[in-house]
């Protein structure tokens, strides 16, 4: 759409200017810092931040109303740049300009209802947000997608140079990190860490063919990314993963996205997150404040961080009473649920803060945290593929989690949830593959349900019929004697009836 197409009132808001000044705010000491140089720690404390914008306030001067025309209106340009997170620009990153704007296709993705079947067993309505329909398989180009923009920012203002971008990762902010640094080849180049063996195929193919240099090593996330720290303070080195406040800031889009989804319309809403390194669950607490501090949503909606009971450290803080509560890093088991399997979430202050400040703004306690057990996580994960999902692990998880609040009736049967699929189904197939073959490890305490397991049949004809090959074609007699064998065979196995 033109400009002159759109309603008058808006016209002059549709295509956003960079007129905020962020800064970076300390969760410790809350200093302030410029944002004309990467900064993850606070040189004061070693706290770690959130990017604040000096304008907010003066958003609130647009209706919420309004906002919701604009956003919505919006969704009509044709200009990439805002056709992903930075739709809702001023929320984002305020600060960026159109020309250092990173688009790869993230953002916008879909919501799918749950079948009848699905609905039934959970006593609940629900969707789930396919993020895994995100360029690089997962929600973490939302993140990247910002930390990236603000690399590109950066060197387009003259305030750094070639980088060098690293990340510790469990697969999936590697395989975003590698994908949109090669975007801006050859000035950023980027590094991987991996935990040697815990990573899918699928998901450490995706770095090296991206074209980044990749390091595994002995261990398991947290230990990757204590050398990741480590390498961000010693030298001149971009840190990607969520420690990055950018990163934040880029995935609270995904709230912004639900409420736009559902005509900003949250107080009968559940969101459902697996908690990992908590900076998703941080990402959208902000991102709905934000929107209801600016009159967008007039309510909070619950949101239910999940946690497997093989990595739970979020849930075991809040499970203490709240003057008890201190918190202790877990060491993890092995979890299906894989990108999720941290024990020392570096997100965790922020998770902290904004739970206390999301509960007090909406006047009662709206966040809670569950625990799961590994063959849910398991066992939900294949019945929502199952019923025309493309969930990931995680979002079996997240599904769990769902199962289990709405059996302590910590969400009501009358609600509707909103349930997040944080990657594609294909980049965890390994484990679905494991349990058919009923060769998971003990160690992810799992027992294999027949009534999931689903193998392929080899169809055979009878022994010495001649069958074809790539190789040797059949003669045309041959073949028809081979194409009725085996369809009756299969015509057999299926309980086909012929046709009258």
């Amino acid at each position: 759409m033109k400009i002159s197409d759109f309603p008058s009132d808006i016209q002059s808001y549709i295509i956003p200017e960079p007129t905020g000044e962020l800064f970076y705010k300390c969760l410790g000491c809350s200093a302030e810092f410029p944002i004309n140089k990467p900064l993850y720690v606070c040189p004061e404390c070693e706290q770690i931040f959130l990017i604040h914008d000096r304008r907010a306030e003066s958003l609130k001067k647009i209706s919420g109303k309004t906002w919701q025309k604009i956003f919505d209106f919006r969704k009509a340009l044709n200009i990439p740049a805002f056709k992903g997170i930075y739709r809702f620009h001023e929320f984002t990153g305020s600060c960026i300009p159109e020309s250092s704007i990173v688009y790869l296709g993230e953002g916008n993705t879909p919501i799918i209802e749950a079948n009848k079947r699905l609905k039934e067993k959970l006593n609940i309505r629900f969707f789930y947000k396919n993020d895994g329909q995100n360029p690089s398989g997962s929600f973490k180009d939302r993140g990247m997608a910002s930390a990236i923009s603000n690399i590109k920012y950066l060197m387009d203002q003259g305030f750094v140079s070639d980088i060098i971008a690293v990340c510790a990762s469990t697969g999936d902010t590697s395989a975003a990190a590698a994908l949109y640094a090669s975007y801006l080849q050859p000035h950023v180049k980027s590094a991987v860490l991996l935990p040697h063996k815990k990573v899918t195929p699928q998901q450490l193919s995706q770095p090296l063919g991206s074209g980044a240099q990749v390091f595994e090593i002995p261990g398991v996330f947290d230990d990757c990314m204590k050398i990741v720290e480590s390498l961000s303070e010693k030298y001149s080195v971009v840190l990607l993963n969520s420690k990055n406040p950018w990163r934040i800031l880029g995935q609270e889009s995904y709230a912004y996205e639900i409420a736009q989804d559902f005509d900003y319309q949250m107080d009968d809403k559940v969101i459902v997150v697996p908690i990992g390194n908590a900076g998703n669950i941080s990402a959208i607490m902000n991102g709905f404040l934000k929107f209801f501090e600016a009159g967008i949503i007039k309510s909070l909606p619950k949101i239910i961080g999940v946690q497997s009971e093989h990595a739970d450290p979020v849930f075991r803080y809040y499970k203490e009473k709240e003057g008890n509560r201190k918190f202790e890093p877990v060491i993890v088991k092995p979890s299906v649920a894989q990108a999720a399997m941290i024990g020392n979430p570096v997100s965790m202050p922020r998770v902290i803060h904004l739970t206390k400040k999301y509960n007090e703004l909406a006047g009662t306690e709206r966040v809670f945290f569950m625990q799961v057990k590994e063959q849910s996580i398991m066992e939900w994960y294949l019945e929502a593929n199952q019923n025309g999902h493309i969930s990931c692990t995680q979002g079996g998880e997240c599904l769990a989690g769902l199962f289990q609040a709405v059996k302590e009736k910590i969400v009501l049967t009358s609600e509707i949830a909103v349930v997040d699929a944080t990657a594609h189904a294909l980049k965890f197939s390994n484990f679905q593959n494991l349990y058919f073959e009923q060769k998971l490890p003990k160690e992810y305490n799992i027992k294999h349900n027949l009534d999931f397991i689903n193998l392929p049949s080899l169809i055979m004809p009878d022994n010495g019929m001649p069958v074809p090959s790539q190789e040797n074609r059949l003669n045309p007699d041959e073949f028809k004697v081979f194409v009725d064998d085996i369809s009756q065979k299969i015509a057999k196995k299926l309980n086909l009836k012929g046709i009258l």
